[in-house]
């Protein structure tokens, strides 16, 4: 309608001007019509309007927003050809975009290209550099750019900080953390949820979670409410700490807060109680959370599976297994790697090898685990010439066996008493580059002990 009445305003004898049309082209880009938008520029030419500072500012952040970036590459180059300086807001949109669309280098030479045309980066800059440096590890140039900012007297934030703390938790560096959280406080940088939620995490990594609960308690203190995602991480870090109870309490507070715990709070739980082998609890948590109207994800179907299946409920796993393969929930490898895991372990090795066979039909593709599953499976019940054909399998069509696979077997030769299949087998397993584990070198040294085997075995692993 408003592209209808700026063709009405031409056939009156009325002349747009700059501002008409640059709101209509951010409006256009509003409602996701790219193409109209930039094609709306070049009819703004054609009509004697050149576009200015402001109609570059709106078109440049309508395509860095879309990811399409070479686009503004052009645009920044045709500024130039028109006279037209870009300010520091269109490098940093330009920046931004290219940050988000993991375009780092890239960000990186327009940033210098903004300095060598005397265009004086501001905080924004500094902040989506930064904070993409992070996210690729990079942390030295995260940190040099922090000092190059203090140095030209361009102060740091708390999206500054909060992006480092983030960063340098994310990759274990808590003691680097801990420094730029005292430097933001010795700066009067006040730190919000973020930066709180990052350190909550960051202990909780460490298991240091009495640090972790300081550190929750104080921001409370401070006035700043955490939010489900500071719950989710501190009820996490119990719950990997295997103390789910406390995790519980922290639950039931959210709750008495207002807060409604999320599918990962929910999943945590399931989780931690499936851990500690308290499936009850377990189950419970998951019909509260379908009760909540919480929705489960496939994760919280494979933690479900997978805990029911270790703490010995195949049966119940199968119930809800069956129901699954009923909705619509799109079912992963992972999903059939725990329901196959399960039944070989219960003994049903015949209806694990019918699942693992109609997995193609199903459109899921097995893989190395999978395999290793499977063949474990057979190794359990007896089934040499099963699991020695699968093993084939793997070799002549994929995917490739891995350490675990060789393991299952040469454990299995050697419950037998095949010292020679087992010793190829170790000799073909060095030779793919893998080596001997914990379970195996377990079983060498056992039957060593007793006669069963001679050292020989032990210096082929080793």
């Amino acid at each position: 309608e408003a592209v209808a009445l700026l063709d009405q305003m031409v056939e009156m004898g009325y002349k747009p001007d700059s501002v008409t049309f640059t709101t209509l082209i951010h409006g256009l880009f509003l409602h996701n019509k790219a193409s109209e938008a930039v094609s709306l520029v070049e009819r703004m030419i054609v009509k004697g309007c050149q576009p200015d500072l402001l109609t570059y500012g709106v078109i440049v952040n309508g395509v860095c927003k879309r990811g399409e970036t070479d686009l503004a590459f052009t645009l920044l180059k045709k500024m130039e050809e028109e006279k037209i300086e870009p300010n520091v807001v269109i490098y940093n949109t330009v920046i931004d975009g290219l940050c988000k669309y993991r375009h780092l280098d890239d960000a990186l030479n327009v940033f210098s290209e903004m300095e060598n045309k005397g265009i004086r980066p501001n905080v924004v800059t500094y902040n989506s550099l930064i904070s993409c440096l992070c996210n690729y590890g990079r942390w030295e140039g995260a940190a040099r750019l922090l000092s190059d900012m203090i140095e030209k007297k361009i102060n740091p934030d708390v999206v500054t900080f909060n992006a480092l703390i983030d960063g340098f938790v994310k990759e274990g560096k808590l003691l680097e953390a801990e420094k730029l959280y005292e430097e933001m406080i010795k700066r009067s940088i006040a730190p919000d949820i973020f930066t709180y939620s990052s350190l909550i995490n960051g202990y909780c990594m460490q298991s240091r979670l009495e640090e972790a609960k300081q550190m929750f308690e104080f921001m409370v203190s401070k006035d700043c409410l955490p939010n489900v995602t500071t719950y989710s991480t501190l009820i996490n870090g119990f719950c990997k700490s295997k103390r789910v109870e406390d995790g519980m309490s922290l639950f039931r507070e959210m709750s008495q807060r207002g807060l409604v715990g999320n599918t990962v709070t929910y999943n945590t739980l399931i989780q931690g109680f499936f851990q500690v082998g308290d499936c009850e609890s377990a189950q419970q948590v998951f019909k509260q959370m379908v009760s909540s109207d919480v929705p489960p994800d496939i994760r919280t179907y494979n933690i479900l599976l997978d805990g029911l299946c270790k703490n010995g409920e195949i049966e119940k796993a199968l119930v809800i297994f069956q129901d699954l393969q009923k909705s619509e929930m799109e079912l992963d490898i992972f999903t059939y790697n725990i329901i196959i895991e399960g039944m070989c372990k219960a003994g049903k090795v015949e209806d694990a090898w019918k699942l693992f066979c109609s997995l193609d039909l199903r459109g899921v593709k097995p893989n190395v685990v999978t395999f290793n599953t499977m063949i474990s499976g057979f190794c359990r019940k007896g089934l040499k010439e099963e699991a020695s054909a699968l093993f084939r399998k793997m070799k002549e069509d994929g995917p490739l066996p891995n350490s675990g696979v060789y393991n299952t077997l040469i454990r299995a030769r050697l419950r037998d008493g095949d010292k020679a299949g087992s010793a190829e087998l170790i000799n073909e397993m060095r030779s793919c580059g893998f080596a001997g584990d914990a379970s195996t070198f377990g079983l060498v040294t056992k039957m060593l002990s007793n006669g069963r085997l001679n050292k020989s075995f032990l210096d082929m692993l080793s």
